[in-house]
């Protein structure tokens, strides 16, 4: 089996996954997920595609993330990891789509308007 990449985006991050036949290992720029992602709920989230499809501990994965904060990054590394599965094999993607795991969530931080002190938030208002 041939090395299989993958992109999964949010917010401002952007995910490249490498998948192939392996041991599990998965590491995230250069240091194993563990390290990179020191929270639990995290590195669930990370794995939770392997869990999903019943494949853990049979792909080694070399992810590098660039951009946005750490729960960002978590997550386009989940979407990153999902896809590639789908390459490997179609019937992963029902379970992984029911989970949302292949769809791009778009939200991200609105602007600032001018003449306010936020996006939305407004400077007190005074009658008198």
């Amino acid at each position: 089996m041939e090395v299989i990449n993958t992109v999964g985006r949010r917010k401002a991050s952007i995910a490249r996954a490498y998948l192939k036949k392996g041991s599990g290992e998965v590491v995230i720029n250069g240091k194993k997920y563990t390290d990179y992602f020191p929270q639990k709920h995290i590195q669930f989230n990370i794995l939770d595609p392997f869990k999903t499809v019943g494949v853990e501990g049979e792909y080694d994965t070399k992810i590098n993330v660039q951009g946005g904060g750490f729960k960002g990054q978590a997550e386009a590394v989940r979407m990153a990891i999902s896809r590639a599965l789908v390459k490997i094999s179609e019937d992963y993607r029902k379970p992984l789509k029911d989970k949302k795991y292949l769809m791009r969530d778009a939200r991200v931080v609105e602007r600032k308007k001018y003449g306010k002190p936020k996006a939305r938030k407004s400077f007190q208002f005074s009658k008198r």
